[in-house]
């Protein structure tokens, strides 16, 4: 393979044109600190659009082929970003068969059938690397992969979804309506037309299920999961909360236990005003983690977008270059542990209780009020903060009791 490391992709979207202006723009910087070049040599023609033209501007060949590049024996590397499960997935273990090291950026495919890749990429003697999956431009997964190998997290919580970042903060900012911001994120080209994976938290649990595996080293699916999005979430009580002294923000979270269980979750969460997560604002994204050594750190930066997420592919890109150089073949992840799960009474937060002033609640949650935060009311709504509770009983509690709005209240670390 000599001194390149020459690349085949698969997808020349915004993602996939930005990896190639990143590599062109940074060959130089990169093969000076890596003693490698990095070249993209082939790339995967769509029926659908004409990339000819950017495939002249970078050197590279197109072809109709996804064999003929991963069987080519030139070719050391297989950079996938077409995204979605189908065809990705059988693309990847094509490019895994021939010996190929694969790079993507697709979190639905990693988090869905990461374990199946990773052994496949394992037994064939090269790397599977997707730090672009979780966070966009965020160096998340490869800091939790390297710098908190001798630490010990005991909880990661994350805004890792920028189009209901950026509904709430204009929801907060501004006074927006769900329905408003909603349509606002997407004139911005901030949430897709069917925004459904973004705002009913689908995407930030993907992203959950790979953060829990390098955190951890537990393997969870989507059903381990707490799931709640923010739709129908009201103006009121994006309000309410900030009468408190907070502010809504989908939050993914993962946080063991003192019997060392985790609990993970995604949902709207009450975030204290002067914690370090309420900074984050619009598009962004922000993980926040605990460990017993470093203790309390956080890693911020955006979420999506060409740009951010192409850099992130070709820092994947950089990694293999310098491995080569090396003659080392390195797995992401080797981090694994038991999973154990948190049971609904385990699970132990403050609660946010919402409903209409004119329903009398009073005897339902008389005995778990916290003592020394009055309730709120505002536009015939009344809120609550409750004292700390198990989900299991404010689920039985509070669960099916008609007009009632809970979310779960961060503490301040």
């Amino acid at each position: 393979m000599g001194k390149q490391l020459n690349v085949g992709l698969l997808g020349m979207g915004v993602v996939g044109s930005g990896v190639c202006q990143v590599l062109a723009e940074q060959k130089v910087a990169i093969k000076a600190r890596t003693g490698v070049e990095i070249t993209i040599t082939k790339a995967l023609a769509s029926p659908y659009e004409d990339k000819s033209a950017v495939a002249e501007k970078y050197g590279f060949s197109l072809t109709t082929s996804v064999e003929e590049i991963c069987a080519d024996p030139s070719i050391d590397v297989i950079v996938e970003l077409i995204g979605k499960i189908d065809p990705a997935k059988a693309f990847i273990l094509t490019a895994l068969a021939h010996k190929k090291h694969v790079v993507t950026a697709n979190k639905d495919l990693i988090a869905t059938h990461g374990p199946e890749l990773m052994a496949a990429a394992e037994a064939a003697g090269v790397s599977l690397y997707f730090e672009a999956s979780v966070g966009g431009g965020i160096p998340i997964l490869r800091t939790l992969s390297t710098h908190y190998l001798p630490d010990t997290i005991t909880g990661i919580f994350g805004i890792i979804n920028g189009t209901t970042n950026y509904m709430l903060t204009q929801m907060v900012a501004e006074g927006l309506s769900y329905e408003t911001a909603l349509s606002e994120a997407q004139e911005k080209g901030f949430a897709e037309s069917d925004p459904t994976n973004d705002v009913d938290g689908i995407d930030a649990a993907y992203k959950m299920v790979i953060l829990t595996k390098f955190a951890f080293g537990m393997t969870i699916a989507l059903t381990d999961i707490d799931i709640t999005g923010i739709r129908g979430l009201s103006i009121d009580d994006i309000q309410q909360a900030a009468a408190f002294g907070y502010d809504v923000k989908l939050i993914g979270g993962a946080q063991k236990n003192k019997n060392g269980a985790l609990a993970v979750s995604v949902g709207p969460v009450l975030v204290p005003q002067s914690h370090a997560l309420a900074s984050i604002k619009s598009e962004f994204n922000g993980v926040f983690i605990k460990s017993t050594g470093i203790g309390q750190s956080m890693v911020y930066g955006p979420g999506a977008g060409s740009r951010p997420t192409a850099t992130s592919v070709v820092a994947d890109l950089t990694e293999l270059a310098k491995h080569k150089a090396e003659g080392i073949v390195t797995p992401f992840i080797q981090f694994a542990a038991p999973t154990k799960l948190a049971s609904a009474s385990e699970k132990v937060d403050r609660y946010y209780l919402s409903c209409p002033a004119a329903v009398d609640v009073s005897a339902l949650i008389a005995d778990v009020l916290d003592p020394t935060v009055a309730p709120q009311q505002t536009n015939g709504i009344t809120a609550y903060l409750t004292q700390p509770i198990s989900q299991q009983f404010a689920e039985e509690r509070f669960g099916k009791v008609a007009g009632i709005q809970m979310m779960k209240v961060m503490e301040e670390f």
